[in-house]
């Protein structure tokens, strides 16, 4: 499939900014997926980085800031046979978005959820973000900022399905994580480095570029002490690729029986049934 079925539109995003890039590996994904735009649903929150899927043709929720987790998670009750991708920042997901994000690791929604990770709150003009590096500094953490939170330890150690990262820099291996994110059963997370050419002079292109490698191919993605090890390598060394994988634990819709037949959205309203709830407040 080729990817310009997926539109291309003007943007509000600087030139050089990492989204560019994003946005093409998750054309790429997609298209590999043969997903066609009517195939898949994202859901966004605020940010430039929630931004990303107003550029595709695709269907779209639009919703509040750091809330697209949680959208994204009953979306996918409501028609559990529709690839459900949830895609926002580092400060929309981790930030205010962070008791939802946790609620996922629990819940095991089958969503994939893409974080544009700039280590910076892009759009409010460069406040630190939960992934920002001790001590950065802002109008709004004149004394900097404490230590960052570590998002991916966070989700293997919850053993959350599919943990991954990538990298803006490497579009096909990124679209890559995409496509398997995609078509893993569970909660797919995978977050993505990428430079915020405005507001953060530290993570430059070039200062991803000098560190980050791809996981070699031996690398065992179900060794869970591996992977917490892995997911920690931070600073002169950054590791790609997939870290985490668990395909054993349950999917959210699967613990619920009034799905076993199918999504909720193709089914007709059971008048009598409904009629009977209702009596039962009155």
């Amino acid at each position: 499939m080729d990817t310009a079925i997926y539109g291309k539109f003007e943007t509000a995003w600087c030139p050089g900014c990492g989204n560019f890039s994003l946005l093409e590996g998750v054309k790429r994904a997609l298209a590999a997926s043969g997903l066609a735009p009517h195939q898949v649903i994202f859901v966004s929150g605020i940010g430039q980085a929630a931004k990303a899927p107003h550029y595709l043709r695709c269907n779209l929720y639009n919703g509040l800031h750091g809330r697209d987790v949680a959208v994204a998670t009953g979306v996918k009750l409501a028609n559990h046979a529709l690839p459900v991708i949830a895609e926002s920042g580092d400060g929309d997901i981790y930030g205010e978005g962070g008791n939802h994000f946790l609620a996922a690791l629990r819940r095991n929604p089958d969503i994939t959820v893409l974080v544009h990770n700039n280590q910076i709150y892009a759009l409010t003009k460069g406040q630190a973000s939960p992934t920002s590096a001790p001590g950065s500094t802002s109008k709004a953490q004149p004394q900097g900022s404490p230590p960052p939170m570590n998002p991916l330890t966070l989700a293997i150690s919850q053993r959350a399905g599919f943990v991954a990262r990538g990298f803006t820099g490497k579009v096909e291996h990124l679209a890559g994580l995409i496509r398997a994110g995609i078509a893993f059963r569970g909660l797919a997370i995978i977050d993505i480095l990428q430079p915020c050419i405005s507001f953060n002079k530290v993570n430059t292109f070039k200062w991803y570029k000098d560190r980050v490698y791809e996981l070699p191919a031996d690398y065992d993605p179900t060794n869970w002490h591996a992977a917490l090890d892995k997911a920690d390598e931070w600073g002169e060394r950054i590791p790609l690729g997939i870290l985490w994988r668990d395909e054993e634990r349950t999917v959210n819709h699967d613990r619920f029986p009034a799905l076993k037949s199918g999504p909720l959205i193709g089914r007709r309203v059971d008048s009598e049934t409904l009629r009977k709830a209702m009596e039962e407040y009155f």
